[in-house]
């Protein structure tokens, strides 16, 4: 048994749950997600909490119990709350720009690439060198977010790139000169 799918969940107050032929549907105030629950996963819904147990004993079902439990508990902080990441770029000349339903972003490259933002995601411009990226599904925020951050990793030298909102670049020493 996992332990985290031995949690119980609590529902927020405004969100509704639903449980209709192993297909789990959450709606908020700021969306609406459908989760996929396999066959000998039962979730129990009871007044306001919400629990996820195993019908049998098997390998692959204690691995997808916590998993099923983790991901219910995603889609209700989600469609209440909502996710948001940080996103910082550091070097000379290194820019985003949000226009329309576009991000643009000027990296060293000799062209600004530029990135379609998804339907269920918003991107706000903080400053020229930081955007965040929100939305009410965990996993389509974080998938958004490493896409723009792919466009240039940070490099150990001198830190230049894409990086998230309080990461940590490990830096690495250059070369010594020669005597």
């Amino acid at each position: 048994m996992s332990r985290i799918g031995k949690r119980e969940l609590t529902i927020p107050e405004n969100v509704n749950v639903s449980l209709e032929n192993d297909v789990f549907t959450v709606k908020g105030p700021k969306g609406e997600l459908v989760l996929n629950i396999p066959k000998n996963v039962v979730v129990n819904i009871v007044d306001k909490t919400l629990t996820v147990e195993v019908k049998k004993e098997s390998i692959e079902l204690k691995a997808i119990h916590g998993t099923i439990n983790a991901l219910i508990s995603n889609m209700l902080i989600g469609v209440s709350e909502g996710y948001e990441k940080g996103i910082e770029i550091v070097g000379v000349g290194y820019r985003f720009q949000v226009r329309d339903k576009k991000v643009i972003v000027n990296a060293g490259y000799s062209h600004p690439v530029e990135l379609e933002i998804p339907v269920n995601l918003q991107v706000e411009s903080i400053s020229n060198t930081e955007i965040v990226v929100k939305g009410y599904d965990k996993q389509e925020v974080g998938e958004f977010a490493a896409t723009i951050r792919k466009i240039r990793k940070p490099e150990p030298y001198k830190g230049k790139g894409i990086r998230y909102k309080g990461e940590k670049i490990r830096r690495k020493e250059g070369k010594k000169a020669a005597k």
